[in-house]
């Protein structure tokens, strides 16, 4: 995974769809970690210094999850495995595009079952809640219905729970704002599994 070349010498769409830079995937595996964050893809900073999460995105999830980064960046606690492993690039806004198309299919089952451990799968915006949860009406409607995907993963045995949660980008700020649910209900019910999970 570490060497994967895939989106640039095999890109899904032709050569004309390939990483418009050097690929330099970027996750977290362990076969220990008891929760696993199926982000989307890294970001420029991330890429940049080859570390997830590492810029204000990440600062606000390690709030959500009340961990400091000592704690989140333990591979005994958390696992990360984006949707993409690279930073596919900027669309013409300035926002990051959509997770390459070929990390999934190429990686992730193989990856996912190397990591017996796990105990908790947040799922984090629309694409890692798709693939983890089938297709959707939304990523809101999604978290919206939080307890009853909790419910239903919690119900099949030796399956991980699972959370989803919306992404943790300052372009979410007014989201949060709008559905302050989210804060008031759902946070405190994730902080208390991490506690339990990473204090084994």
């Amino acid at each position: 995974m570490a060497a994967c070349r895939i989106c640039r010498e095999a890109p899904l769409g032709g050569p004309e769809r390939a990483l418009p830079q050097e690929p330099r995937p970027i996750f977290v595996l362990s076969p220990r970690a008891p929760v696993l964050i199926a982000s989307q893809a890294p970001g420029v900073r991330a890429h940049d210094s080859g570390v997830p999460f590492n810029d204000p995105s990440g600062n606000r999830l390690r709030q959500w999850l009340g961990v400091d980064r000592t704690l989140f960046y333990a591979p005994d606690n958390f696992a990360i495995l984006p949707m993409g492993f690279c930073f596919p690039g900027h669309d013409r806004h300035g926002g990051d595009l959509p997770p390459r198309k070929e990390c999934a299919p190429a990686w992730r089952a193989p990856a996912l079952a190397a990591m017996p451990g796990l105990r908790l799968i947040l799922t984090i915006g629309a694409y890692a809640q798709a693939y983890h949860l089938g297709p959707r009406a939304s990523m809101t409607e999604t978290v919206a219905d939080w307890r009853s995907i909790l419910s239903a993963s919690l119900a099949e045995e030796g399956a991980p729970a699972t959370l989803p949660l919306p992404h943790p980008s300052w372009r979410n700020s007014a989201w949060l704002k709008r559905n302050p649910w989210f804060e008031a209900e759902l946070l405190p019910e994730l902080q208390a599994r991490i506690r339990t999970l990473i204090s084994r």
